[in-house]
């Protein structure tokens, strides 16, 4: 079995420099967990709505002024569209990622796979897949700085900072 024969076609995708807001309706729109970001047809990296979590709002980000591509991970694992399933699969468990752009040999965006396709299609070794993928994987505390002090915020907390100046 090959991707194109499992992938999900006509993928919608984000531009790099839409925000971040902008990304996370399209999520909620399409049902979706993540959108491949693409400049044109060329794929230049995929967000989550993970790295909208962790990257963005947990640091403090503004979604309305921060771009996709400030949270983005760059470096994207993807296939060809006639890779075999179980390249793939291995792919996927080898990097504990549940989803995979699938590219031509333009390396244009033509699909995406996620392990649900693979299991839906009964692909072979989707249980293995879904294991491996599964298991805990370790902290990164490599790439991220601390975050800032909440006293540091860009903007207040929740129920501060807006005064009621109506007299009565």
């Amino acid at each position: 079995m090959r991707a194109d024969e499992v992938m999900t076609r006509d993928v919608v995708s984000v531009r790099p420099d839409a925000m971040v807001r902008e990304a996370a309706r399209m999520m909620d729109e399409l049902n979706v967990g993540a959108l491949p970001v693409c400049d044109g047809r060329r794929l230049v990296g995929i967000v989550t709505d993970r790295d909208i979590v962790v990257r963005s709002t947990a640091d403090g980000m503004r979604p309305d002024a921060t771009p996709v591509q400030a949270v983005m991970t760059g470096e994207v694992c993807w296939c060809f569209e006639d890779d075999p399933v179980e390249k793939i699969e291995e792919a996927m468990a080898q990097r504990q990622i549940r989803r995979m752009p699938v590219v031509d040999r333009d390396k244009r965006l033509v699909g995406m796979i996620a392990l649900g396709d693979l299991a839906t299609d009964r692909a072979p070794g989707a249980g293995e897949a879904l294991r491996r993928i599964s298991q805990p994987s370790e902290p990164d505390r490599s790439r991220r700085p601390a975050r800032p002090a909440e006293s540091d915020a860009p903007w207040p907390a929740y129920g501060e900072g807006t005064r009621d100046t109506r007299r009565s």
